[in-house]
């Protein structure tokens, strides 16, 4: 896939360069290794690497660097651990990376008001495992190990939505570095506010165009007294989508439910080594509260899947078999690829609304179809959300440009259901067009919005809408 990558300006790189390396000395890489690491994400998007990298410790540290970077108008990339999935790293216009996996502390746990501090390069993983002995847990689970700083500017979602919601909803404020250098906290620690325009979520989602986030305070919850997973297959996807979306309207509060395929469970079978499962549609849920509650609460939906001709309900209430069936879910993605050696995934998601869902799936697994394309379909369907992955060899043009327009016809589809373009794999440069046709109207606020904080559009330059 081309790119519209345009190389920074010389002396503009050259005297940055040499300023930063003055003041950070050998945290300031102009390898090609390390620059090309920078510019490159999970996705099967092109590599677009920095000019350099910067390895920053403190968030005034990253102010320094870009205060540098604005003097001489040039480009600034903010970088977690490259999971991200539409080109959201790719340096277009040249420019320092700031990698912000250094920073990686939790600066405060504070239990009895539920939230937490964390530098932005701290890990979903590695925040649970410090919260572990508190009894608490952060539940945003994106199925990479993200960085919290990469997840609040992609806006990111998982497993846990449908019930926790998304990094929209618990991002208390945070800690930003402006185009100029310029440190801002968005907001306090108050569970709400009416005090103000709300920049806490101005950043969240903005894909790193607007600010560098440093610092975030998050909410976190306590570890529910009772935990069940269980696992439901059907005969035909509808009946699967139609079992979450009746179970959505009846109010049942399920922690998680994910929809697997039946391309998507043969190859976790596979994979993952799934005993007694078939490779049907298959719909995983997991169940938060107390001892009686989840039991109430998998006792209905089991009956909601029975009426809808769901089989084999499996119970799985011991540790290590939710465990086993949650990773199993997390390494869908490798799953897949590992049926089809040697090639590349390329993921895309949409989201609607949860009563156009059956619909949306069933048209885009019609079109596949007739594609020939391998591309096992995965959802957060409790939310509207499922995701594609085309599971392509790289060096087939033809077989590229069938999964570009099979990718765009979910996209149109999804947007004449007055839905969303993505639903957590954010922008990036790979979905501007899709951005623009979505919110038409809104497209010229945000531009001017982008004009008014970063007027020499030095952040993350050519991702979410141009410019001009």
């Amino acid at each position: 896939m081309q790119v519209d990558a345009i190389p920074s300006n010389a002396t503009a790189r050259e005297t940055a360069i040499a300023a930063l390396k003055e003041r950070f000395g050998v945290r300031l890489s102009t390898g090609e290794a390390i620059r090309r690491q920078h510019g490159t994400d999970e996705s099967y998007h092109p590599t677009v690497a920095p000019d350099a990298v910067f390895f920053a410790e403190s968030t005034d540290e990253v102010s320094e660097a870009v205060k540098i970077c604005a003097a001489n108008k040039w480009p600034v990339i903010p970088f977690g651990v490259g999971t991200s999935l539409e080109g959201g790293v790719a340096a277009l216009r040249g420019g320092l990376c700031i990698d912000v996996s250094g920073m990686n502390k939790v600066l405060e746990v504070n239990a009895e008001d539920l939230d937490v501090r964390v530098q932005a390069g701290v890990t979903r993983k590695q925040l649970n495992e410090h919260l572990r002995d508190t009894g608490l847990f952060f539940p945003i689970d994106p199925g990479a190990d993200a960085t919290i700083g990469g997840m609040c500017a992609t806006r990111a979602s998982g497993t846990n939505a449908v019930r926790y919601g998304t990094m929209r909803d618990n991002v208390l404020s945070l800690t930003v570095v402006m185009a100029d250098g310029r440190i801002v906290k968005t907001a306090r620690r108050a569970k709400k506010s009416a005090a103000g325009y709300d920049l806490t979520r101005l950043f969240v989602g903005s894909e790193g165009t607007l600010g560098v986030i440093t610092e975030v305070q998050l909410k976190v919850y306590g570890i529910p007294e009772a935990m069940s997973a269980a696992v439901c297959q059907f005969p035909d996807l509808e009946s699967a989508v139609n079992t979450c979306i009746l179970t959505i309207q009846t109010g049942v509060p399920v922690a998680r439910v994910e929809l697997l395929d039946d391309a998507q469970m043969g190859a976790c079978i596979s994979h993952s080594k799934l005993e007694g499962l078939e490779a049907k549609p298959t719909l995983f849920f997991e169940f938060h509260g107390t001892s009686a509650g989840v039991v109430e609460q998998a006792e209905t939906v089991q009956g909601i899947a029975q009426e809808m001709g769901g089989t084999d309900f499996k119970w799985a209430t011991k540790p290590e078999d939710r465990t086993q069936l949650w990773e199993a879910r997390h390494n869908a993605y490798y799953a897949a690829l590992a049926q089809r050696p040697g090639s590349k995934g390329w993921p895309t998601d949409v989201c609607v609304p949860i009563s156009r869902l059956a619909e949306c799936i069933v048209e885009t697994k019609k079109d596949l179809e007739e594609t020939g394309l391998f591309a096992p379909l995965v959802g957060h369907v409790g939310d509207g959300n499922f995701h594609l992955v085309y599971v392509i060899d790289p060096n087939d043009a033809d077989e590229l440009r069938r999964a570009k327009e099979h990718a765009d016809r979910m996209v149109l589809r999804a947007l004449s259901m007055d839905g969303t373009c993505t639903g957590e794999h954010g922008v990036g440069y790979g979905k501007m067009e899709f951005l623009a046709a979505e919110l038409p109207e809104a497209i010229p606020v945000m531009r001017a919005v982008k004009q008014a904080l970063d007027p020499d559009n030095i952040m993350n330059p050519g991702k979410l809408f141009r410019m001009n």
